[in-house]
């Protein structure tokens, strides 16, 4: 589980609704069935007009992931300069077959690394393998924001959503207010809910959940740069210590990797 991200979804929740408590003792005016599946399920209609429904199924599956714990993490990325540098010993020993024994286990663990020391093996140039992997980046990048760029979507339409629920609240209002005047505070507090459920839906789920979607994804993206710069390296046939001072140089001097500290076997 993402700690982080059950906490601050979790705060938020508890300001707003301690903001509640401590404003009313009236809390059912906050509850409006029918404001808040206008807001959903408009905002949801709406996108699956403008989407193909498989990416507003993965966007949906976003919504959940966000609260565990991402598949790439800061620290991880010393571990992908060790696991490189140990294949360029590898190469240096035994030369390309040396890496064969790798590739069986990779297939099932991380295709992208698989396909990378594929390219090394077939023996491709250092250029041939950094252009091939970039396209493989760039590519796999666009595809995995996709859903990140609908759920911003759907943030953006949310509120408006919300304004028409309002809307209709308030034309029942307005029309119901000749017969008796005194139902017409509360009938727009109920109209204002709408508005209320559509920044609510917007801002602390769907708009929160995209930027740490594109956030993790941007992640994943840089640490596949600096394999594929390891990769070419090996292609090129550079020693172990070149390719570690140069993937260092992708990354914060806090995490660098030093062969001379690493444990020998």
């Amino acid at each position: 589980m993402s700690l982080p991200t059950i906490i601050g979804f979790t705060l938020s929740l508890f300001l707003f609704l301690g903001a509640i408590v401590e404003s009313t003792s009236n809390f059912k005016i906050f509850l409006h069935l029918t404001g808040f599946l206008m807001v959903v399920g408009g905002t949801l209609a709406a996108t699956l007009v403008a989407f193909e429904a498989r990416y507003v199924k993965q966007s949906m599956g976003m919504l959940k992931a966000i609260f565990f714990s991402p598949k790439m993490a800061r620290g991880m990325l010393t571990n992908e300069v060790a696991r490189v540098i140990r294949w360029g010993y590898l190469v240096q020993k035994n030369g390309l077959a040396g890496l064969e024994s790798d590739v069986k286990t990779l297939k099932s663990q991380d295709a992208f690394l698989a396909y990378g020391v594929n390219l090394v093996i077939s023996g491709y140039t250092a250029a041939e393998v950094r252009q091939l992997l970039e396209n493989q980046i760039e590519t796999t990048f666009q595809r995995h924001t996709v859903p990140t760029e609908i759920l911003k979507y759907m943030a953006s339409n949310a509120p408006a959503f919300g304004m028409m629920a309002t809307l209709v609240g308030l034309v029942v209002m307005l029309d119901n207010m000749g017969t008796d005047p005194s139902k017409l505070g509360p009938g727009m507090a109920v109209g204002l809910l709408g508005t209320l459920y559509g920044v609510l839906f917007a801002r602390l789920a769907l708009m929160p959940a995209a930027e740490k979607g594109h956030q993790r994804e941007s992640i994943i993206r840089f640490r596949n740069m600096l394999v594929a710069e390891g990769l070419a390296l090996i292609a090129d046939r550079r020693n172990p210590r070149f390719i570690q001072d140069a993937m260092n140089s992708y990354l914060d001097p806090s995490i660098h990797f030093d062969i001379d500290k690493a444990p020998k076997k």
